[in-house]
């Protein structure tokens, strides 16, 4: 990954905070009005039921975390989980303590961390080609 790689995985974390701090801090549940359609899709598959389309969405948002944080500071990859975990933490402390109509689970901190940790696996491999590279590079000299 170039330098101007980084930058824009840089760049669509600092977006992708953005829009998490909107999900994450709406004081209301974000998929209220989504009632209607969950409804019709537990009704189509019954074994899709709502706490598992929750767990499988809060693993899907944090896939980008993991995958922009490890891209974006390619040296800094072994902390991109560790810091996951401390941010979903802090978001479910804060729905818990601060917004009366949003509920704090456990369940969401393993699901945001499991997507963290896809996202950095998938961008892993990227990751250790570009140290390959550099290290080649620096015993070419």
């Amino acid at each position: 990954m170039t330098v101007a790689g980084s930058r824009t995985a840089r760049l669509l974390l600092a977006v992708y905070v953005v829009v998490l701090a909107g999900i994450a801090f709406w004081p209301t549940p974000v998929d209220r009005d989504a009632g209607w359609l969950l409804q019709q899709v537990t009704a189509a598959v019954p074994w899709l039921t709502y706490p598992r389309i929750e767990f499988g969405a809060n693993i899907l948002l944090f896939v980008p975390a993991g995958w922009c944080a490890t891209r974006g500071w390619p040296r800094r990859h072994p902390f991109v989980v560790p810091a996951a975990l401390a941010v979903s933490v802090g978001i479910e402390l804060a729905q818990g303590l601060l917004l009366t109509d949003r509920t704090s689970s456990v369940l969401d901190v393993v699901a945001n961390t499991t997507g963290a940790t896809l996202g950095w696996l998938l961008a892993l491999p990227a990751v250790r080609r570009r140290t390959a590279r550099g290290r080649t590079a620096a015993r070419a000299r």
